[in-house]
This record gives structure tokens, C-alpha cells and sequence, in this order.
């Protein structure tokens, strides 16, 4: 398998002191964490549409990729871009890949014209699939860039549009299923509005929860077993999305209750785009037993909009994988790479230094982690800081064994208090010390 990117060769680990920028020098793939493979811990997975698909242009200027296979087009391009994939994650030891229908096959001049497509570029993933042992983390369906979706899909005010929007995630589920993706991803795309002047709010919001819930029944219906996942995003491409972040969505599925047949594909962009940290939101989502996959990249700070940058920050990587081992794991998830070369980095080796670097962040953090889990110096410092509810007032106050009568009585008797430091620098000291020796 060296035919695209014949000039790279499988990507060694040659550790922290190597310079080498197409090696690894954090991820092991094999080395033994917390009783599993580092491999098995972070699950990476590529993500089709910015790699295989994503060309360099923006609303400034024209395409600048350099790839081997941009002279082709229509089922010529989607055959060779799936030979291409699988090289590239096989020199890259990535096991997973993530996909939109329109990602790997064109949109065809009718509906039957996209399925047919679709089928023929399917079997032979499964071809490369058997050929390698890479497997599908998720499928999609793309269901925002076609002018039909300009005022949403499920959430459009056409109805024939949410209709042509449920043929979709039809076959997308089908495919999925065929290709043994582990989960189903629903990202809102345009779902969501631009002026509430011309937008009945309530019955968009009813239909969207009708199209899930019908999508839920279809995946019960066919044997998908995998997890169904919504991704937040507040805003881009419209003003508002209804899957604004981790506490909205979850929300939304409590309303509908849906909240047993969802969970969240949590993005550290969109977080960033929600005035969160990445760290809040899959945390927001661990506690509430929602955490169900990771798209792992990052944003510019100084910068409104969906970037969609390989991941560095490994404040950001180590906060994340602290989560994910507190859950005891991100499967049937994983990360995915949601991540795109800058538009100036162009060379088809750009590509699998992006890829190493995001890769070698995670599995950083992942060490950084585990440490610091292992020596529990941020677990203790919080148990210690709430244990005035281990006892006296506070257990009552826990058990519900007590009211406002009791309460006031008991402020009364004790209303001289002393607070203790919450301690943040010396926290944030503590994290910086392990990133340091890990």
C-alpha cells in the first residue's frame, strides 16, 4: 500500500528526544496505561472530510492542496481517495476513520443517483477495511451543504425537505451499519436559525425531536447497535444552533426524553465557540452520563470562528484524557480528528506531520493524565474541599434529612464562618509540574 504517498513510510515512535518530524515521540501505540494499550485509550480515528476532501479554499481564495489523485474527478476521484485513505491511516497506525455520505461518494443528479454511488464506493472501503483492520468509528450524512438545506433539514419549514433530509440519514445509518461503524453522529449543520422574525421556534424544535426519535426507531429497526451521538455547536452556519452546547442538548433530551438513546460527540472548537473550555464540556457531559465520543482539534482564541486546527494544547489534551480515564473510557467513542491543514500548509507530508502532532498531544496527555489520577493530588484537594458534607450539617444536607427551619436554626448557632482557599495557582503549578516530568 504505497501508492498515493509512496515519498512516506510507515510512521515510526522514536520518543521524546527524536527530531524527526515524521515519528512519534509520545505516541507508543502498545505502551501499557492504566492496564490497556495507549492505542486502545484514545481510539484515533480520521476524519474523511477534511483529509481526503478538504481542498484549502476559503471565502478569500481558491483550493491549494497538493494531492496525488486532484487530477481525477466524479467516482475516479472517490475511488482513488479511498485507496489514499486507508495508506494513510495504515502509515499512521490510526485504526478508525469517521465519514459524511457526500465525503466519500458524489452527490449524483437524483436521490436513487447518490444511493448507487454510495453503494459501489462502500464495498470497496470494505474491501480496504478487511484489507487492513481499520474500522469505522461513525458515519454521517451531510445534510448542509445542498441548496435544499438552506433553511435546515429536519428543521427546515419544508416539509418535502425533511423528508429528502430522513432519505439520508437512511442510507447513511444503512452504510454505517454495513461498514461496522461503532456509533451514528447527528450534528445540527443547519439546525438552528438566522432571525426568530420569520422562525416558529417550537415547531422546529418539536420536529427536530421528531426526527430523532424516528431515526432512533429506524436504528432498532435495521440491528444498529452502535451509539447514536449529537454534536454541539452554537453557531456557524447559523446564528443560532439548537445544539448550542453540552447543557442545551442535554436538555433538549430530557424535554423530548431522549436522554436514554443519545449521548454527545463533544468538539473542542465548538466549545471554544460556546464561550466554554474544551475541559468543561466533557466534563459537563461525563457527570451526566452523556460522554459518548470526542472530535479532537482546537480553535483560535483570537479568532470567531470554526478553525478547525490540529490539536497542541496540551492543557487542553491532558484535561480531556483526565475525563475520559475518570469514565473509564471513551468506547465505543473515540477521537476523531476534525482537524485541517492550514491552507499554507499544502504538501501531502504537511498532512502526516498534522496528523503526528495531534496524535503525539493526545497521547501526552493521556501520560499527564494518568499521573496525575494516579497520584490523586487534584481528587484529594476536591474531596478535601467538600468534606464538610461528609459530617454534622452537611450529611444531612446530603441525605435530605433536614429543611430551611432546621437550616436556620443551625445559622444561628453557627454564623461566624471561615472559608479555606480554594488554591487555584497552586492547582495550576501542580498540573504544570506533571506536564513538565511526564
Amino acid at each position: 500500500m504505497n501508492k498515493y504517498f509512496s515519498n512516506i513510510n510507515h510512521i515510526p515512535f522514536e520518543g521524546s528526544d527524536s527530531t524527526n518530524p515524521l515519528a512519534f515521540k509520545y505516541y507508543d501505540e502498545n505502551k501499557i496505561i492504566a492496564g490497556k494499550k495507549m492505542k486502545d485509550h484514545l481510539r484515533f480515528a480520521m476524519s474523511y472530510w477534511h483529509t481526503m476532501t478538504g481542498q484549502g479554499q476559503d471565502p478569500f481564495g481558491s483550493p491549494t492542496m497538493e494531492r496525488p489523485y486532484n487530477d481525477l474527478d466524479g467516482m475516479d476521484l472517490s475511488k482513488a481517495r479511498v485507496e489514499a485513505a486507508f495508506e494513510l491511516m495504515s502509515k499512521l497506525s490510526i485504526g478508525y476513520f469517521c465519514f459524511h455520505d457526500l465525503d466519500i461518494s458524489p452527490e449524483g443528479k437524483s436521490l436513487q443517483e447518490k444511493y448507487d454511488n454510495l453503494d459501489i464506493i462502500v464495498d470497496l472501503i470494505l474491501e480496504k477495511m478487511n484489507e487492513t483492520g481499520i474500522k469505522c468509528l461513525w458515519g454521517t450524512t451531510n445534510a448542509f451543504s445542498h441548496p435544499r438545506f438552506v433553511h435546515g433539514a429536519s428543521t427546515s419549514p419544508n416539509a418535502n425537505v425533511f423528508a429528502f433530509a430522513a432519505a439520508q440519514v437512511k442510507k447513511a445509518m444503512e452504510i454505517t451499519k454495513k461498514l461496522g461503524g461503532e456509533n451514528y453522529v447527528f450534528w445540527g449543520g443547519r439546525e438552528g436559525y438566522e432571525t426568530l422574525l420569520n422562525t416558529d421556534m417550537g415547531l422546529e424544535l418539536d420536529n427536530l425531536a421528531r426526527f430523532l426519535t424516528m431515526a432512533r426507531d429506524y436504528a432498532k429497526k435495521i440491528g444498529f447497535t452502535g451509539q447514536l451521538l449529537i454534536e454541539p455547536k452554537p453557531m456557524e452556519p447559523t446564528k443560532h444552533q439548537y445544539d448550542f452546547d453540552a447543557s442545551t442538548v442535554l436538555s433538549f433530551l430530557r424535554k423530548y426524553n431522549l436522554q436514554d438513546d443519545f449521548k454527545l460527540n463533544i468538539e473542542a472548537n465548538h466549545a471554544t465557540l460556546a464561550g466554554h473550555t474544551f475541559h468543561h464540556e466533557i466534563y459537563t457531559s461525563r457527570i451526566n452520563n452523556a460522554l459518548g465520543s470526542i472530535d479532537a482539534n482546537q480553535g483560535d482564541l483570537l479568532l470567531g470562528w470554526d478553525t478547525d486546527q490540529f490539536p497542541t494544547n496540551i492543557y487542553d489534551s491532558t484535561l480531556c484524557m483526565y475525563e475520559v480515564l475518570k469514565k473509564g473510557g471513551i468506547a465505543p467513542g473515540g477521537l476523531n480528528f476534525d482537524s485541517k491543514v492550514r491552507r499554507g500548509s499544502f504538501q501531502s507530508d504537511d498532512l502526516f506531520i498534522s496528523y503526528i502532532v495531534g496524535m503525539d498531544t493526545f497521547a501526552k496527555g493521556l501520560l499527564v493524565a494518568n499521573n496525575l489520577l494516579v497520584d490523586r493530588v487534584l481528587e484529594d484537594f476536591i474531596s478535601n474541599r467538600y468534606s464538610s458534607y461528609n459530617n454534622g450539617i452537611g450529611k444531612e444536607i446530603i441525605d435530605g434529612v433536614t429543611d430551611f427551619e432546621k437550616l436556620a436554626d443551625y445559622a444561628l448557632e453557627h454564623d461566624q464562618i471561615k472559608n479555606v482557599s480554594g488554591r487555584q495557582e497552586l492547582l495550576e503549578d501542580i498540573v504544570n509540574r506533571y506536564i513538565y516530568k511526564s
